[in-house]
């Protein structure tokens, strides 16, 4: 049984900043990439960051030099370094890896942690 954990979400005045952490653990498969997401009240969930194995990156364009994903020392684990919140980055924020098998590629989803900016 795949799992995800999170950490690091909270409530943070405009202009501060958080470091979201997503640990995966329980499957045989290859990673393949890790990233963030968000949702916010009434809108779609949109890709924040992602980075693969390989260590290349993408940004959503709202987030691009405020954020910064990277991969952990450990095994399977990823941060979400944000900088210079803004009130519309409130949202839950879900980590997702992506993990390969023999002829498939199979997405996990972790619980989510909320992110909440004040103005």
């Amino acid at each position: 049984q795949v799992q995800l954990v999170e950490s690091g979400g909270g409530l943070v005045q405009a202009g501060g900043s958080l470091r979201l952490s997503c640990a995966a653990s329980g499957t045989i498969f290859t990673l393949n990439a890790m990233g963030w997401y968000r949702q916010a009240p009434g809108k779609q969930r949109e890709l924040v960051a992602d980075i693969t194995v390989g260590t290349s990156t993408r940004y959503a364009d709202s987030v691009k030099g405020r954020f910064t994903i990277s991969r952990g020392n450990a095994k399977n684990t990823v941060y979400l370094q944000m900088n210079s919140l803004k009130p519309e980055d409130t949202a839950v924020y879900y980590c997702k890896a992506q993990f390969i098998g023999a002829s498939n590629t199979y997405d996990y989803w972790g619980q989510g942690t909320q992110v909440t900016v004040s103005s």
